[in-house]
């Protein structure tokens, strides 16, 4: 995906943001509100943004004030100011031409995000990872400090390996906040994502969050994940979720398809640099994950690009036989088609090679009351699929380069 790095005024200064931009048509906008003292930049983040962008949905993910590269002091920050971010960034994006619909919150953010929705008619869809029902939840990270608070007005404190000072307006400001009202008066779709075992805010939050909405809503274990959601099938998941989850709520119209491509445009994209995982899209209705197995480097998250050429086979064999079926009105209760694919010797095929050619093993099953002759025939009508056709003949694949982005 595209990310510009991008810049804009915030509640009390610059904040530093990333605009991840489908590599197709934009057809939607959302933003991704990091945790408490967190940044733009954690892996749930980026691959929610991913997945999210392959749909057609560009993403702002930007850093609060006084965290990350953006400006201010975090000392002088509240949820309030969290919540004023947000404003400003919706702002932003309106200023552009890309109105949000959708906003992602976690943990913290996904609070802000809440609150921020109840006040912002244009969003259609909220989600939310692991996020607290009452904001004051977040005082728990640092209650050891909170006396050296109250007495000196603010105090250092580590979160994460990091030092942080905690201001004694932050603490009054979300031990006041109440989110309840904010949360019946949503007037948006809403996905409350968390996780049982969250040791940092307990699940009882989800539960609070979930009854105070209104419908639609919608409510997922994220499983044995933790709360950052640091594991990248945690993430994968929570990403494949939302996304599928918000096509429902916001609307995804890509244009006509191109000229040559009658069913469109099939895209692979990398979902994780450091291995081999693809997000593959066909339109906006269409996804599936392509990656290697785990002995040659991938995460065995999906198929592999062999995989994806032997299934194409399989269905489409599968379905030449059911059409043919169907017109001649024979009896054929159902069909399944297993494949498997291997290199072999073009000696062994018969071509007078030593060479090595890819071989596809087709196991047909026909269930139903289909005589000897009608079995025998359908059993020709398989080689007759487009999909066997094309991998049987030569077939030509031209390539270009793409302009750099």
């Amino acid at each position: 995906m595209p990310t510009d790095r991008i810049s804009f005024k915030g509640h009390a200064g610059t904040l530093d943001a990333r605009l991840d931009m489908p590599e197709g048509p934009h057809l939607a906008t959302a933003i991704f509100a990091h945790c408490f003292t967190c940044s733009k930049d954690i892996p749930a983040a980026r691959r929610i943004a991913a997945r999210l962008t392959t749909l057609g949905i560009a993403v702002l993910r930007f850093d609060f004030t006084g965290l990350g590269h953006s400006d201010g002091e975090f000392a002088n920050t509240s949820f309030t100011s969290n919540v004023h971010d947000l404003e400003k960034a919706v702002e932003y994006l309106n200023d552009r031409d890309m109105p949000p619909a959708l906003l992602i919150g976690h943990s913290l953010g996904g609070a802000a995000v809440l609150k921020a929705t109840s006040k912002l008619p244009q969003i259609k869809a909220v989600a939310t990872l692991g996020a607290p029902f009452d904001p004051g939840h977040v005082t728990d990270n640092f209650a050891s400090a909170l006396p050296e608070i109250a007495a000196k007005g603010e105090a250092e404190v580590t979160l994460g390996g990091r030092p942080f000072r905690i201001g004694q307006t932050f603490v009054d400001d979300v031990k006041s906040e109440v989110l309840g009202p904010a949360i019946a008066n949503l007037h948006a779709a809403l996905m409350v994502l968390h996780a049982p075992g969250d040791n940092i805010v307990s699940i009882d939050n989800a539960g609070h969050i979930f009854q105070a909405a209104k419908h639609p809503k919608s409510f997922v274990t994220l499983d044995d994940a933790d709360h950052l959601i640091t594991r990248g099938e945690h993430a994968e998941y929570a990403a494949d979720i939302i996304a599928t989850w918000a096509k429902k709520y916001l609307s995804l119209k890509p244009p006509a398809p191109p000229i040559g491509a009658p069913e469109g445009v099939v895209r692979s994209s990398e979902a994780d640099p450091n291995g081999y995982l693809q997000d593959i899209t066909h339109g906006t209705r269409h996804h599936i994950l392509a990656d290697e197995p785990r002995a040659y480097g991938g995460t065995n998250q999906g198929l592999s690009p062999y995989g994806l050429l032997s299934a194409g086979l399989a269905a489409c064999t599968s379905m030449t036989i059911r059409m043919y079926a169907r017109r001649k009105k024979w009896p054929l209760a159902h069909v399944s088609v297993d494949v498997s694919h291997n290199k072999v010797h073009a000696q062994d095929a018969g071509t007078g090679s030593g060479d090595k050619i890819d071989e596809w093993k087709r196991r047909i099953s026909l269930n139903g009351k289909l005589d000897d002759e009608q079995r025998a025939r359908l059993l020709e009508i398989a080689d007759r699929c487009p999909v066997h056709r094309s991998l049987e003949h030569s077939s030509k694949v031209v390539t270009e380069l793409a302009p750099a982005a």
